[in-house]
């Protein structure tokens, strides 16, 4: 294909791509009324326990502000509904590009990918409410709070976004193992490193209060690590296995 007909056809992908994005808005700003009721709940807890020593509200700043909070919660799940469109789209338009090898890396990147993904957004979404009833607690005797929704919704967002990365990042060294750019023992070497990172994004994840949810972020952290560590080492054994087999016996010798 020329670079003429290449640009034709990424264009109909991002087309197709768009399309699918609206449509999963559409259908998710119906669902918004669960979701607003799901991230709220901690709200309403700490409400319950400040009883009338103290007013705690859920507000909206502007005339528009309802409507904004929807809109921005039917664009982020509008995307995870339209993901397995888009990500065709984009996978169909690089794959005559890619070897079988290249191919085969792709898929199991992101099958694993994927789920971990969202397992670190459901990891974040269990910490967000200690957070949220943790931070009311250093409110002072008859102090007032007042959540603003779109600053409150982005609190949300970026704390499942950032906790869900951090669950990919241990693939991420698994490619860099398969690639060769490091082997698995070089991985497991930085074990003290990985560790104190793990530590560190944690506590800046939740509350320096927090104790017990910032070792559980740092403990699966970890746990992955580890995990990303012992897979590099299997697949670095089958590779020695396999270049073994292939040479002369003179050389194996």
């Amino acid at each position: 294909m020329s670079l003429g007909q290449h640009l034709i056809e990424l264009r109909r992908r991002l087309m197709w791509a768009a399309l699918a994005l609206v449509i999963g808005m559409v259908v998710a700003f119906f669902i918004t009324d669960p979701v607003i009721h799901l991230i709220t709940e901690p709200i309403r807890v700490v409400a319950e326990t400040q009883g009338e020593e103290g007013k705690v509200e859920f507000m909206y700043q502007t005339i528009t502000g309802p409507f904004d909070m929807r809109l921005r919660i039917s664009f982020a799940i509008g995307i995870l509904i339209s993901a397995p469109i888009w990500i065709w789209q984009i996978w169909a338009f690089i794959m005559p590009g890619l070897t079988r090898k290249e191919i085969r890396y792709t898929v199991g990147f992101m099958a694993a990918a994927v789920p971990l993904f969202f397992a670190g957004c459901y990891v974040g979404l269990l910490i967000m409410p200690h957070v949220v009833e943790l931070m009311a607690t250093f409110v002072p005797q008859g102090g007032a709070q007042f959540y603003d929704a779109l600053f409150y919704y982005d609190f949300v967002f970026k704390l499942l976004v950032v906790v869900g990365v951090a669950f990919i990042l241990p693939v991420f060294l698994v490619a860099m193992n398969l690639a060769g750019v490091m082997s698995g023992r070089a991985i497991l070497k930085g074990w003290r490193v990985a560790v104190l990172i793990a530590v560190i994004f944690a506590a800046l994840a939740t509350p320096a209060a927090d104790v017990v949810s910032m070792l559980m972020l740092a403990g699966i952290l970890v746990v992955l690590f580890f995990a990303a560590a012992g897979l590099s080492m299997l697949f670095d054994r089958r590779k020695a296995k396999r270049q073994a087999e292939f040479l002369p016996p003179e050389a194996a010798a």
